[in-house]
């Protein structure tokens, strides 16, 4: 089992300079992953300063050696896929092979997607993410990408330098619940990270994954870690990653002091 503190770069932790203490902390005591969350807009109840996830992880990965890092997770109905090409190499780059991707269809809670005009309709962002996502993979291969789809369009370009992870950039899909597309989108990548499920839902979930795949080897399963969760999940064969998820508004001392503490033994 491996744990990653869940930092969400809002409110205090919108600072960089606060990532960077709290994920070179997080190195330091031992932790194996630092994810962030990705998100535009929040509830301004909860919180109004948020920070851009790419640019707090290429501070993360600049100050850091070991640990893994990554956006939890990326709705990709609201990137271009030119940019997050380019942006996921550099960074996977910058960090020497440490990046892991998060994909999931992303939520319109206070509006996050309805305010900027972004895709709300769950099946079609659901379609615009299975085809961003393997064009995205296509595009780290190196070879010439050319594809005209219904969402996404690439007319022979052929992405250089590749990603220093081979064959790529891992790719964690997203599911909650006990939805099984996204458990089945996330078979055909390299790992699954569920929230809000419970024991029986997340079974249920690594026995669709095992179907797809034929087994669960190499594959990881990422389970959020909460006060809200089940501690339980951690028991379930197959899950290989904790990820120890904190409030939005957590002051940047009590998360600082979670780092230093070390991962759970």
């Amino acid at each position: 089992m491996r744990h990653a503190l869940y930092v969400a770069p809002f409110a205090e932790m919108a600072d960089p300079h606060a990532l960077v203490e709290v994920a070179v902390a997080a190195e330091e005591a031992g932790w194996d992953g630092v994810y962030l969350w990705d998100h535009v807009h929040r509830d301004p109840d909860e919180v109004t300063a948020i920070a851009d996830v790419w640019t707090g992880l290429a501070a993360v990965a600049a100050a850091t050696d070991r640990i893994r890092i990554g956006p939890m997770v990326t709705p990709l109905s609201r990137r271009r896929i030119s940019t997050l090409v380019r942006q996921t190499t550099t960074l996977d780059h910058l960090s020497r092979g440490r990046l892991t991707m998060g994909i999931g269809l992303g939520v319109d809670t206070a509006g996050e997607l309805t305010r900027f005009g972004e895709v709300v309709d769950a099946r079609t962002r659901g379609a615009i993410l299975d085809e961003a996502a393997d064009v995205l993979v296509e595009a780290w291969g190196g070879e010439e990408v050319t594809h005209t789809g219904p969402h996404v369009t690439v007319d022979g370009i052929t992405f250089a330098p590749r990603p220093v992870q081979r064959p790529r950039i891992p790719v964690w899909a997203a599911a909650r619940a006990g939805a099984l597309r996204p458990v089945r989108r996330a078979a055909r990548f390299d790992g699954l990270f569920v929230i809000e499920v419970d024991v029986d839902q997340l079974g249920a979930a690594l026995d669709e994954v095992a179907a797809v795949r034929g087994d669960l080897d190499g594959f990881d399963v990422a389970v959020r870690v909460s006060p809200v969760d089940d501690p339980a999940l951690l028991e379930v064969p197959g899950v290989t990653w904790a990820v120890h998820s904190s409030a939005p508004d957590v002051p940047r001392a009590e998360l600082l002091r979670l780092a230093r503490g070390g991962p759970p033994t």
